[in-house]
């Protein structure tokens, strides 16, 4: 990691001038990254009392503070605890064209268990793993990362708060958490140690600025300055591709699409399944177990159906439907999952998402809308943010629907001579259908890359409507009675 420091000693009247011609230049380059509409993170770590808070001070005062949003996190809300823990960082992330700067954000928690004891350096380095994919994830889709870690030493830190406390107009400033940091200084640059060591990746790379000098803030300014200089000089952005996989086995033919359920038992088995079902997500929402259910599979495959049958078993208070259509502008302005993120359910709550992130791997795979390097690296990103998900508690139960081609055309015909059914067939449809092959190819990959003992896929056969809505609602039956049973 780079350490960044000024001339020490600088004299008043040069500062006044080298401050005079670095505000224009950071003017400047947060333009450019305004018009070039890629997002810029600014993390600024330190033990309290070491200048974080006036680094981001002196930063939104220098440049345009229409475009910067400063986020300083405090403990968890009740809101926020139920949600995995990087849902609240995924909400705070900035629009493209704009900076957010992060006072310790992701880094604070991990960092404080270490020093005080409440972790150890195998459950560090995982909260490290995850800061890292966090990272990346990111970077690899075209966001900056500025990581400065404001460092002051133990005799200086001291001064800097006795100085402060003597002086009647100052003495606020010392807080409780800045005499937290004095008390474990020792164990809190050990843990920092490490973990700037841990969390030193490529394209998240950290600089340290010795804040001991009292015009540090050039330092800082011109790292920020500089950092958006390279990133806009970039010809290409990182890519970070997997490794090269081998094809996938064809899943979908291995179904036998011929498995029916007799219409005289439909509506008995079914009413059975939903009335299992509610008292099951009863039980889930006392305990605050959250379930997120995912419905994927091809034009008219019978999504809605499954769905209706399953939301008749719910108390409408606890679930929401999550229709996933193209991103919206806002939606634009961000990575593809921070839509998703945003959804995530309360504690005890279902979520169900009629089409969604897999989309990435499938409709902007087979249609040209992601290119390869983001589309392949989507399946770790996927994988990841599920870990997340499952890490918390929450049930994640994912379901393909499968009809085959003959199917659908047959379906298709049907919606178009019934009225009320006609709105459900669009040209979209027909063209994707001409695509049938490539989007098999790519649910196959999908499922091979994706398909893990905590959220693995459930092939459902489609084609008799009446045996996917009750295979679905069977499975999903049997997922609750695993998660509640376990907790």
């Amino acid at each position: 990691m780079a350490t960044n420091e000024l001339e020490r000693s600088v004299p008043p009247s040069r500062y006044k001038k080298l401050e005079a011609e670095l505000r224009p230049e950071l003017l400047a380059a947060q333009e450019r990254l305004h018009q070039a509409r890629f997002p810029t993170l600014i993390v600024l770590g330190g033990f309290a009392g070491a200048g974080t808070s006036e680094a981001s001070n002196v930063l939104r005062q220098w440049m345009n503070s229409r475009r910067i949003a400063v986020c300083a996190f405090e403990p968890p809300s009740a809101e926020e605890r139920e949600r995995p823990e990087y849902w609240r960082y995924w909400l705070s992330l900035p629009p493209k064209g704009t900076i957010g700067i992060y006072l310790n954000g992701w880094y604070d928690r991990p960092l404080r268990d270490l020093a005080h004891g409440h972790s150890d350096e195998a459950a560090f380095d995982r909260d490290s793993e995850h800061i890292a994919a966090f990272e990346n994830a990111l970077v690899v889709d075209g966001a900056l990362l500025i990581k400065l870690w404001i460092h002051l030493d133990k005799e200086a830190r001291q001064k800097r708060i006795a100085a402060l406390e003597r002086n009647p107009l100052t003495r606020w400033r010392v807080t409780a958490g800045t005499k937290e940091g004095w008390k474990y200084y020792d164990e809190f640059k050990r843990a920092a140690d490490r973990l700037l060591h841990k969390t030193n990746a490529s394209g998240a790379r950290w600089q340290v600025v010795e804040s001991s000098d009292p015009h540090y803030m050039l330092v800082v300014a011109r790292a920020v300055r500089d950092a958006i200089r390279r990133h806009l000089a970039q010809k290409s952005r990182p890519k970070c591709v997997g490794s090269d996989w081998p094809r996938a086995p064809n899943v979908l033919t291995q179904l036998d699409m011929e498995k029916r359920v007799p219409k005289k038992e439909y509506q008995a088995l079914l009413e059975r399944c939903q009335g299992r079902l509610y008292r099951l997500t009863q039980q889930a929402r006392r305990k605050g177990v959250s379930t997120v259910l995912v419905f994927e599979g091809a034009d008219a495959a019978g999504k809605g159906g499954v769905i209706q049958r399953l939301t008749v078993a719910l108390d409408a208070c606890i679930y929401q439907i999550i229709q996933v259509t193209a991103p919206t502008d806002e939606e634009h302005t961000q990575h593809y999952l921070w839509r998703f993120w945003r959804h995530l359910p309360r504690a005890g709550r279902v979520a169900i998402f009629d089409r969604s992130w897999y989309g990435r791997v499938l409709v902007e795979r087979v249609e040209g809308f992601a290119d390869e390097a983001a589309w392949q690296r989507a399946y770790g990103e996927i994988n990841n943010f599920e870990d997340q998900l499952i890490d918390h508690g929450m049930v994640v139960a994912k379901y393909w629907i499968h009809i085959d081609k003959d199917e659908q055309l047959r379906r298709f015909k049907a919606r178009q001579a019934t009225p009320h059914k006609c709105w459900k067939i669009t040209d979209e449809d027909w063209r994707n259908r001409e695509k049938w092959d490539d989007y098999e190819a790519a649910v196959d990959d999908m499922v091979a890359r994706t398909h893990t003992p905590a959220a693995p896929w459930t092939l459902v056969e489609g084609t008799d409507k009446r045996f996917a809505r009750l295979k679905v609602l069977e499975t999903l039956c049997q997922r609750l009675e695993q998660a509640l049973a376990s907790g």
